[in-house]
């Protein structure tokens, strides 16, 4: 698949289609919380909140909660009948956490594997037969495609993003913090696990922190990152050769390698002698962009956002770690925090720079906070922004191009409002 080269007058026609779409939009009304079932209603759902998540270049993670001591086990076949030839049983671990007055439920992590690329795998948590999921592994080369949706939270809009992410097939759901927006109430832990379980568990969805995990409480309870830390765990020590220290920031590969995606952590020490940091250098030394074409990376607090919400918040990161993007010619960098859409050029130290990576703000999944609809003056460097509610795709075709689409959401249904055929700085000479 190549990408398409269109005429100016073309490039020229749709950039005035979206800029007039844009200004002629009428936001629908809000929408009200979504009605979740909370841990004490549940109905004795079990398992529940399961979901997946990429573990090295053959394996997955299960993940799910049960209110017993059920086995951490998983049965798992190419077969949706569980054929005794084509089983096999994985056998993993469980634990549980306690939040002040609220202790949860046994969580239970597996991973299973090694499993074969774009395959259809059917499989069944612990001891209960009855509640069967499936799910199909990522490809093992391009094209490869990413759902990037942030500050999802458990809203009517989450509900029309998740409606709309589940539209198009995706092979990887990116989501850079802001989970459930729980702020402390851990039953709503449970509710956003039930909510996502059925796009969770069917695709991989690769997750890092934001502040509304933090869930830190002076003296009461004084350990940041417990429910988030314990719920979603990520592949940070899969890769023996580069571990990460912590949950809050690791990388990982698909595509057979050509597609490098880098989850850094906002609220993790980052600065020059931090853990963070030292291991992000060495992350990046190791890459061979001949192999490795595309390089991604996901933040919080966005570095750069003309949005007057959170002005300034991801300045510090950005002054810490900007030059260690640049310098490995990181092609995309996608943040959320911010309730709103907004692309930026290719962009290093606050100047357009062709050899920068393009910055997307994606915090726009449906937070119950509203969006962030109060812009300060375009800078030159900002190519289109739009306060509503969204989720993105990144389709690398090949290795040298992507296309890069963001749906606005809270219509209702999908509509394309800013779309861009990106090109890999791997394969422009003057970055190398």
């Amino acid at each position: 698949m190549s990408a398409p080269h269109l005429p100016s007058a073309a490039f020229f026609a749709m950039a005035c289609f979206l800029a007039c779409a844009a200004a002629a939009y009428q936001r629908p009304p809000p929408r009200e919380t979504l009605s979740v079932p909370l841990a004490d209603d549940a109905d004795g759902l079990t398992p529940q909140q399961v979901h997946i998540s990429l573990v090295g270049s053959d394996g997955m993670r299960i993940t799910w909660i049960t209110d017993d001591d059920s086995p951490s086990t998983v049965e798992y076949s190419t077969s949706s009948t569980f054929q005794q030839r084509e089983s096999k049983v994985a056998t993993g671990s469980s634990s549980s956490y306690s939040y002040i007055l609220y202790r949860s439920g046994q969580i239970h992590d597996v991973v299973i594997g090694p499993l074969s690329p774009s395959t259809v795998y059917y499989y069944r948590c612990g001891s209960n037969p009855t509640r069967k999921f499936s799910f199909k592994t990522p490809p093992s080369s391009l094209p490869f495609r990413f759902a990037v949706a942030g500050d999802l939270g458990q809203t009517g809009w989450t509900n029309s993003t998740l409606q709309h992410v589940a539209a198009q097939d995706y092979d990887v759901l990116l989501l850079p913090g802001d989970l459930s927006y729980a702020d402390c109430r851990q039953s709503l832990w449970d509710s956003f696990g039930r909510l996502v379980e059925p796009l969770a568990s069917s695709r991989p969805w690769m997750v890092t922190q934001g502040n509304h995990e933090i869930e830190k409480i002076p003296v009461i309870h004084p350990q940041p990152f417990v429910a988030y830390n314990s719920r979603w765990r990520m592949p940070y020590d899969a890769d023996p050769a580069a571990p990460s220290a912590s949950n809050l920031y690791y990388s990982f590969d698909v595509a057979g390698g050509a597609v490098h995606v880098i989850m850094l952590g906002s609220y993790a020490d980052f600065g020059p002698g931090s853990s963070q940091h030292t291991w992000l250098s060495f992350d990046l030394a190791r890459l061979d962009r001949n192999r490795t074409p595309w390089v991604v990376a996901l933040i919080h607090a966005p570095w750069y956002n003309s949005n007057a919400a959170h002005q300034g918040e991801g300045e510090e990161m950005r002054q810490a770690m900007e030059a260690q993007l640049y310098g490995a010619r990181v092609d995309v960098v996608f943040a959320g925090h911010v309730h709103a859409y907004e692309r930026f050029t290719r962009v290093y130290d606050n100047r357009s720079d062709p050899c920068g990576p393009v910055h997307i703000i994606i915090g726009d999944g449906g937070n119950r906070e509203g969006l962030a609809s109060e812009y300060l003056d375009k800078p030159k460097i900002s190519v289109f922004r739009e306060a509503s509610f969204g989720h993105g795709r990144l389709e690398v075709a090949n290795a040298t191009h992507a296309l890069w689409t963001w749906n606005r959401n809270d219509d209702d249904e999908a509509v394309v409002a800013d779309q861009v055929w990106l090109t890999s700085l791997a394969s422009n000479p003057a970055c190398h």
